[in-house]
């Protein structure tokens, strides 16, 4: 015997489908079993790496990816906080989420519990190196992303303390006296009030 051979771990697979409208749920063979087959076929081709489907069904049926808010979905986290679960396999990474945000919230609770996840049509498995690195380029992309909408919320936050709204032009610009340079024009409350202040005589 080999004594540096040493068995497989055995990987606990969690199938999750999804169906975003309920036409065609009341079929004997629906979308979701067709996804549910493709990912069970799946796992049986990673059966020599230890991997076993679990017998819970996470099925959402008529469920937006664009929320997690999702039956299925919500007994699918519960279960790997409790440690029951070590890969998530899906048809396609959009029945987890459509979602960059919300797939991202999605990865932040799989790695705590190290948990890996695996799309079968599109050759992404976090079970790998190269998988490993695709997720890490989501990540980056999502803080790139994030970094753009808070540089745009402070941008708009410090016009509207200026009191120079989104909606509203950017003061005009006028020549100084001598001609050299330019200068920002008179804000306008400011000449109004000199008008008020011109009208009654001060």
């Amino acid at each position: 015997m080999d004594i540096n051979a040493r068995p497989n771990r055995r990987l606990r697979c969690a199938i999750y489908t999804r169906k975003s409208s309920e036409e065609g749920l009341d079929m004997e063979f629906n979308s979701l079993d067709a996804q549910r087959e493709a990912c069970e076929a799946y796992i049986v081709s990673q059966r020599s790496e230890g991997w076993v489907a679990t017998r819970e069904r996470y099925d959402d049926g008529g469920f937006s990816g664009g929320t997690l808010d999702r039956p299925g979905l919500k007994q699918l986290l519960a279960d790997i906080e409790d440690g029951l679960v070590d890969v998530v396999v899906v048809y396609k990474i959009d029945r987890l989420s459509r979602s960059l945000m919300d797939f991202s919230k999605l990865v932040e609770v799989f790695d705590r519990n190290g948990v890996t996840f695996v799309s079968v049509t599109q050759s992404f498995n976090t079970t790998t190196s190269m998988g490993r690195s695709c997720r890490e380029c989501c990540g980056n992309s999502l803080a790139v992303w994030s970094g753009h909408v808070k540089v745009r919320f402070l941008r708009r936050l410090r016009q509207e303390v200026s009191g120079r709204g989104a909606g509203k032009a950017s003061p005009s610009r006028r020549p100084c006296a001598s001609g050299s340079g330019r200068m920002p024009a008179a804000p306008r409350t400011w000449v109004r009030s000199r008008r008020r202040a011109a009208r009654s005589g001060s």
